[in-house]
């Protein structure tokens, strides 16, 4: 799909929920964008700490729209902010982390190269709570059909991420009332019908700190596991039997993994025992088995 203008608007989607520490970061990350064609739509969902005196700085800016909601959760901000946005194209940023300053210009760009892509997204930097930079080390990503790879878990940055406005018209918003893991069920939605690209370069700067709501391991592994066996039951025809397989036998492994690493054991055993049971020839979970004898001895 070529792009009907050259100089389209796009819609930065901000919500937050007391970041009263952290939102201005984010917010100046957008306004020194290289890409200056951009709408930014802050969805604050009832912050109770000084919030919105601090986004009144922002009030003569003509590009920043603030909205106010009681507190619903994070998917339903989002969606509050996707029915008032009127860009060509929607970026996510949340309200803890930042952007590079040529996130809109490299997304943009990739978007005028592969025109049959619906959504693109890149690398992250990852920061402490002070800003510093801890890592650059990225899980593996996926272009064009990643509708398998995503049944692995979830490889597509939310924060880096740019997507055509059609994708939203077409299959609807974020799931409400979901509290971890809204983006993964989007993304492996969407994978059912659009292709994605992968821009191999460091986009936005992630945040890691330890009230964050994907922290919560339990909660997440709770939440991929019923994303996956909806999306199963609601696009069949998406994955192969053996896809299935392997991606039930990857988010076992990966949930073994954890359980292992903070000393459970017994549940990691109980994790890949059900792994083998989706792939008993694969290499992963034998490895992970052979791991986990180790640490029991």
């Amino acid at each position: 799909m070529e792009l009907q203008n050259p100089n389209p608007l796009i819609s930065v989607v901000i919500p937050t929920y007391n970041r009263a520490d952290f939102i201005k970061e984010a917010i100046d990350s957008v306004l020194a964008q290289t890409y200056p064609n951009f709408e930014i739509l802050v969805v604050d969902d009832g912050s109770t700490d000084n919030t919105r005196d601090i986004l009144k700085e922002y009030s003569q800016e003509p590009r920043f729209r603030y909205f106010y909601q009681k507190n619903q959760g994070q998917s339903v901000a989002r969606n509050y902010a996707l029915s008032e946005a009127r860009g060509d194209f929607v970026c996510f940023l949340d309200s803890d982390n930042r952007w590079l300053p040529y996130k809109l210009e490299v997304s943009l760009q990739a978007f005028r190269d592969h025109p049959d892509v619906s959504i693109v997204y890149g690398d992250i930097i990852t920061i402490n709570e002070k800003g510093q930079e801890v890592s650059r080390q990225n899980m593996r990503r996926y272009s064009g059909r990643i509708t398998p790879y995503l049944f692995q878990d979830n490889c597509v940055s939310m924060n880096t991420s740019m997507t055509r406005r059609q994708c939203f018209n077409e299959m609807g918003g974020l799931e409400v009332g979901r509290r971890a893991a809204d983006d993964y069920e989007l993304w492996l939605r969407f994978s059912a019908r659009y292709k994605f690209l992968y821009i191999r370069e460091f986009l936005a700067e992630y945040r890691v700190m330890e009230n964050q709501i994907s922290s919560n391991k339990d909660r997440r592994f709770q939440s991929n596991r019923e994303i996956m066996e909806n999306f199963v039951r609601r696009f069949p025809d998406a994955l192969t039997p053996a896809e299935q397989k392997e991606g039930w036998c990857r988010f076992h492994v990966r949930k073994g993994r954890y359980h292992a690493s903070v000393g459970e054991l017994a549940k990691a055993a109980q994790e890949y025992w059900q792994a083998l049971g989706y792939q008993p020839f694969s290499k992963t979970p034998w490895r992970a088995v052979a791991r986990l004898a180790l640490l029991q001895r």
